[in-house]
């Protein structure tokens, strides 16, 4: 199934993909896409519904985040090789974790704000993961069942505030509409494997980023178990896996985003995002 959210701000309500592409509504038998929806005995029973029997949502109608209630943002740094070479950082070790905060989370079409004062505001192309089972200490032969899909993430990050006003990484990837998810929650069982996916994204047509999930240092399954074994993974949680090259912080020179411009993005079998910048 492709699950999404739709309406304004703060009032999405819950929709999924029909066959024919029209979306429909699924608030007469599900609340949200969140939490408890998105477990698999719930999953199961939305995908035995008729979906051309749904009410189609009106042709123009805003498209929300694909996951509602999201309780921890996760974010995976460094975790494409190609990546790493291009920043000139070595390889890790472990995985790099930091986060998200929740009140960045925006819809896929949502204007990206440029912050006041920002200088240095890029864009990241990731493979979101969205955890249905809940679990803790998650041993990684059984880490993809706790999977319920997957999703487009543009990690917006403003570098001079990540990397160069001290402290961790945290207070440049979090600001309002740095987060934007979707179009669709896509179910785990239409992805084969995540971690063969092209995945690209261009600034007012200029294609920057042209990759794929196969050059991720660290899985998908291998993430889901290792992060579990600092925090309970619970379900609606979301992860944003990394990126591979052509960040503006890895252009010579440099290329960083400006008021007025639009960002196209896409993740292959995903959907795609297309926003324009704004300032804050």
């Amino acid at each position: 199934m492709k699950l999404l959210r739709f309406g304004p701000k703060g009032l999405e309500k819950p929709g999924l993909v029909a066959a024919d592409g029209s979306l429909r509504d699924l608030s007469g038998h599900v609340d949200d896409i969140a939490g408890e929806a998105l477990m698999p005995d719930q999953l199961a029973r939305l995908s035995r519904l008729d979906a051309d029997a749904l009410p189609i949502v009106a042709s123009g109608t805003r498209i929300g985040p694909c996951v509602g209630r999201v309780g921890k943002f996760i974010c995976i740094g460094l975790n494409y090789a190609d990546h790493a070479a291009e920043t000139g950082a070595e390889l890790p070790v472990e995985p790099v974790v930091f986060n998200k905060w929740t009140s960045a989370i925006c819809g896929p079409n949502d204007d990206i704000e440029i912050p006041r004062d920002s200088r240095s505001t890029d864009w990241e192309v990731e493979l979101g993961v969205v955890i249905g089972t809940p679990g803790r200490y998650i041993d990684q032969a059984d880490a993809m069942s706790h999977v319920a899909g997957y999703c487009v993430i543009n990690d917006i990050s403003e570098r001079e505030f990540q990397l160069e006003r001290s402290g961790t990484w945290d207070k440049g990837k979090g600001c309002d509409t740095f987060g934007p998810l979707g179009p669709w929650l896509v179910t785990a069982d239409e992805i084969s494997d995540p971690g063969n996916l092209g995945m690209w994204l261009e600034v007012d047509g200029h294609r920057y980023q042209n990759g794929s999930t196969s050059t991720m240092v660290f899985g998908v399954a291998h993430l889901v178990a290792y992060l579990s074994r600092f925090m309970s993974l619970q379900a609606g949680d979301v992860i944003s896996t990394g990126t591979p090259p052509g960040v503006g912080m890895g252009q010579s020179p440099k290329v960083y985003l400006r008021p007025g411009q639009t960002m196209r993005l896409g993740i292959e079998g995903l959907g795609e995002q297309s926003r324009r910048t704004v300032q804050a």
